[in-house]
């Protein structure tokens, strides 16, 4: 067996920066060293833990000074839990940096020469802003530095909270969180202490065995609430006690589910939730407009900050009613039925059928009848044939998750020629990628970060492309 290899620890090194995923950055003999949990302006010593070809990994081991932009974190967990890693930085900071990965993502990856950020726009609400949280349980409960370091006998007691950052079997108990306003905390908890005390196995996560896996909480502006509770193994006994004690519990949930999740990987996309008690949705209301949220229901977890994106989208946009608008990767068709009322027709497309039915809901209960929804493999589906039934789009908004659009589905695009494209992203890198593939027939004219997630290292970003007219696609 070989020996693990010792790196040094650099001492009294001056934090200069934020990169990479949200951590601190410094520079020491040429050589970039990303740290978590640390801000411009710290001075540290640093044991580095990794080399990689570019730059080092390290964590810090001792405070020379600390930066006076810290600011004490409100949340107990901080440090520990990977949720929130910028609550010791000040709003206004975050806002800042967050629009600085935007300016440094459009430049370098997207080739774009000093793009021109509008302020970015920065929630209302920093804490308590999700309308959803899930939280997993675990046999054994993951034990802090401080627990291990005490010297203590300390029982790896059962868990209900967050995985630990890179470590899919591990579990933080989760005594608070300022995520999601109550009663989410209340719930978590009952939910926990009632399972303990009537001996319902937590799920081992190593082993793919126990019968409580996960619960879900959602939640609306106007104080509706979802729980859904998922289990491993199917007990109806203890099912049918746990789910009696959270209905009785609490009488202001609005829905109750459950689901049984038997499959060694914890995504619900493929499994069906069902309704033990309540109404089969909540219901959200943004702008006048009502929008139906079931179990597997995709909408911005900040629904405040979600309305300001719809409002901007809608201000790129500049409908004047005579157009047709493509919305790619609609999800539930929030946005397109948003902006309907200044189209001539809103044609939505998404991958996920269960969403495309949700879209057509939404369409329904608020009388917009100038929509059409579609499910399929985007670069599939936008093809000279689908533009030819369904006319040619004059302008396209695109959504896409994190891992930003397929190659194909940019030159759809570039092929069906709209007057402008909305590229709405919650990853600035991809972004930047797929704007580079467009710049020979379109140019950069607005920029609008707006931020979703307070406290992370995450932000949407806007950009308003428009068409070079005197440039045709081959």
């Amino acid at each position: 067996m070989g020996i693990k290899k010792e790196f040094p620890t650099l001492e009294n090194v001056a934090i200069t920066d934020i990169g990479a995923e949200g951590n601190a950055l410094a520079r020491v003999d040429n050589m970039v060293v990303f740290v978590p949990a640390l801000i411009p302006g710290d001075i540290v010593d640093i044991k580095i833990l990794r080399k990689r070809k570019n730059f080092l990994e390290g964590r810090a081991v001792k405070f020379h000074e600390y930066s006076p932009d810290r600011q004490q974190p409100e949340c107990r967990h901080f440090g520990i839990c990977g949720g929130c890693r910028w609550q010791h930085l000040p709003y206004n900071l975050q806002l800042a940096w967050k629009s600085k990965q935007i300016a440094d993502s459009l430049t370098r990856i997207g080739k774009i020469n000093s793009p021109v950020l509008e302020s970015i726009i920065g929630s209302a609400d920093i804490y308590n802003y999700r309308n959803k949280l899930e939280y997993s349980f675990s046999n054994r409960r993951w034990l802090t530095d401080e627990e291990i370091k005490s010297g203590n006998d300390i029982k790896r007691e059962s868990a209900l909270g967050f995985h630990i950052p890179g470590r899919f079997d591990k579990i933080l108990d989760i005594e608070e969180c300022r995520l999601q306003p109550e009663p989410s905390n209340l719930i978590r908890n009952e939910i926990k202490r009632f399972a303990i005390e009537n001996r319902l196995d937590f799920f081992d996560l190593k082993n793919h065995s126990g019968f409580i896996r996960n619960i879900i909480i959602r939640n609306t502006l106007n104080g509706e609430i979802m729980v859904i509770v998922v289990f491993f193994e199917d007990d109806i006994d203890k099912r049918t006690k746990l789910l009696d004690f959270i209905a009785g519990r609490f009488s202001a949930i609005t829905s109750l589910y459950y689901i049984i999740n038997s499959k060694r990987n914890s995504s619900l996309i493929d499994q069906e939730p069902i309704l033990y008690k309540g109404i089969g949705s909540l219901t959200e209301y943004m702008d006048g407009l009502q929008f139906r949220i079931g179990p597997k229901t995709f909408c911005q977890t900040n629904t405040r900050q979600g309305i300001e994106l719809y409002r901007k989208v809608k201000e790129f946009a500049m409908l004047s009613g005579s157009e047709i608008v493509y919305d790619l990767y609609t999800g539930a068709g929030t946005i397109a039925n948003y902006i309907a009322d200044k189209a001539a027709k809103v044609i939505g497309i998404e991958y996920v059928a269960e969403a495309v039915e949700d879209a057509e809901i939404n369409s329904k209960i608020n009388n917009i009848s100038n929509t059409a929804f579609f499910a399929g493999d985007m670069k599939d589906i936008l093809s000279e044939s689908f533009f030819a039934q369904n006319g040619a789009p004059d302008v396209i908004i695109t959504d896409p998750p994190r891992a930003g659009m397929h190659s194909d589905v940019v030159k759809a695009i570039l092929s069906a020629n709209p007057s402008k494209i909305v590229y709405v992203s919650c990853n600035p890198a991809t972004q930047a990628r797929d704007l580079q593939m467009m710049l020979d027939f379109y140019s950069v004219t607005k920029v609008q970060p707006v931020d979703m997630f307070p406290h992370t290292l995450h932000v949407e970003n806007i950009v308003l492309l428009e068409k070079i007219r005197y440039l045709k696609p081959t």
